[in-house]
């Protein structure tokens, strides 16, 4: 014989519905988009031999991989997901997160 009673709920004991959800896809999907401009505005301003610079620092640059999807995904959240005004910070984060990251390693 069991040793344990049958729980039954209620209507008051029923969960609440979060109507505020943010999804964090989208502000993964701009700060990985940002990224990516970001990487390849260096060769658009340089030219072709910016690949040389990165083929001894491209660690460095992947290292802010997850940062710009994190950026990307904390703005997203804090825009209350308004994809256009987080769209425009994320690019201003992640652009001047690789502007810092190159201007530092060129010296």
């Amino acid at each position: 014989m069991r040793n344990s009673h049958n729980i039954t709920i209620t209507e008051s004991d029923t969960f609440a519905a979060d109507d505020e959800t943010t999804w964090s896809l989208p502000g993964a999907v701009v700060g990985f988009i940002a990224w990516l401009l970001a990487l390849g505005f260096p060769c658009l301003m340089y030219g072709p031999n910016t690949l040389f610079f990165f083929i001894y620092t491209w660690p460095f640059f992947l290292a802010l991989l997850p940062v710009a999807i994190v950026a990307g995904i904390a703005l997203h959240s804090l825009m209350q997901g308004r994809l256009l005004l987080s769209v425009t910070f994320t690019l201003l984060v992640v652009g001047s997160m690789f502007g810092a990251l190159f201007l530092w390693l060129l010296g």
